[in-house]
C-alpha cells in the first residue's frame, strides 16, 4: 500500500473487545468529538481540480423522464445489476484508499465527511483508463482495477453531466437544470434529503456503498454528518464485513482526516451519540444512494 496507517489508527481498526484506551484518547483518535462536518461550496465542484462545467446536451423525452418520481432523471440512474455493483466496488474502493493516501485529485478544499462521498462518487462514474489511474493515484501507483467500468452514465452526455448532486425536493423536470435543483456540491444534509433513501437501522441491511448518517441537532452550522459503509474492505480487512470509512471533518484549526473502523468498534464509542446502533436518536440509520435504487 501507499502507506501504513499511524500506530494509534492501527490499534483503533484491530480492537475487538471495549476500548481499553482512555476516552479522550479515543475520542480524538475517532476525530468525532463534537463537531458535524460540513464546508461551504466553492466556485466550481469539488472533482479533479481540472474539472470544468458541461453543457447540457440534448436529449429525447425518454432519456429525461423520472419514472419513479424521485427527482432523479432515469438516465442519471443505474438500471442494471452490473452497473450498480460496478458503482458500489469503486464507490467503496476510492474511499477506503484515501485513508491510506489522499489523491491530490479531491480537492483539498472540498475535504470533509460529504466531500469524500462526493468525490468517490464523482471518480466512480468515470472511465478507470491508464491516465485516470494517473490522476487518481498521484502518479500511477496503488490503485488496481476492482471492477468493470459503469456503462450506463456519461459524465459528458448524461443530463446533469457534473452536477450529480439534487439540491431541492421534488419530481426531475428539465427545468431542474436551468433552476438551480442539481449542483456539482452537496453538504451532509443535501445528500441525505434529496440524493438517498433511508433503508432500516439495522446494519444486516446494509449494502457495500451505502451510507450513514448522525445528526447533533445542537450543532447549528453542520448538525449532519456521513460514513460510508464499505462492508468487506479491500484492504486489511481482518476477515470483518462491517468496516466503514469517513472523514471527521475539520475545523479553523483542524483539517481533519480520513479514518476507516468497524462498525463493531464504534457500538463502543465512548460518546453515545456516535454509536450506530438503533436505540442512539442520533443515529439516522443506513441510506442507499437514488441512482441505485
Amino acid at each position: 500500500m501507499n502507506r501504513a496507517p499511524n500506530n494509534l489508527t492501527s490499534r483503533i481498526r484491530r480492537t475487538r473487545a471495549p476500548f481499553a484506551l482512555s476516552a479522550m484518547v479515543i475520542l480524538a483518535s475517532f476525530g468525532l468529538a463534537g463537531f458535524g462536518c460540513g464546508k461551504s461550496p466553492q466556485a466550481r465542484g469539488d472533482g479533479a481540480k481540472s474539472a470544468t462545467p458541461s453543457s447540457t446536451p440534448s436529449l429525447s423525452t425518454v432519456e429525461w423522464a423520472d419514472s419513479d418520481d424521485d427527482g432523479v432523471p432515469d438516465a442519471a440512474e443505474l438500471r442494471s445489476a452490473d452497473d450498480r455493483d460496478s458503482f458500489r466496488r469503486w464507490f467503496a474502493y476510492i474511499a477506503e484508499m484515501q485513508f491510506y493516501k489522499l489523491s491530490d485529485a479531491w480537492n483539498e478544499d472540498q475535504r470533509d465527511c460529504a466531500g469524500l462521498v462526493r468525490f468517490a462518487w464523482r471518480e466512480s462514474l468515470r472511465g478507470h483508463d491508464r491516465s485516470w489511474f494517473q490522476s487518481i493515484s498521484n502518479g500511477g501507483e496503488g490503485y488496481e482495477a476492482v471492477a468493470p467500468d459503469v456503462k450506463a452514465y456519461d459524465l459528458k452526455r448524461s443530463p446533469l453531466g457534473e452536477k450529480l448532486f439534487r439540491a431541492d425536493f421534488g419530481s426531475f423536470r428539465r427545468s431542474d437544470l436551468a433552476d438551480g435543483k442539481f449542483s456539482e456540491f452537496a453538504d451532509a444534509r443535501t445528500l441525505k434529503n434529496y440524493n438517498a433513501i433511508f433503508i432500516s437501522r439495522d446494519r444486516r441491511q446494509a449494502r457495500r456503498g451505502d451510507l450513514l448518517f448522525f445528526h447533533q441537532p445542537w450543532v447549528q452550522k453542520f448538525p449532519y454528518h456521513v460514513m460510508i459503509f464499505i462492508g468487506d474492505a479491500r484492504h486489511s480487512g481482518e476477515g470483518a464485513g462491517d468496516w466503514v470509512v469517513y472523514h471527521t471533518g475539520s475545523s479553523p484549526n483542524d483539517k481533519g482526516e480520513v479514518k476507516k473502523v468497524r462498525l463493531a468498534v464504534l457500538d463502543h464509542h465512548p460518546d453515545r451519540r456516535w454509536r450506530p446502533v438503533a436505540n442512539n436518536p442520533n443515529f439516522l440509520g443506513f441510506y442507499r444512494l437514488k441512482i441505485l435504487e
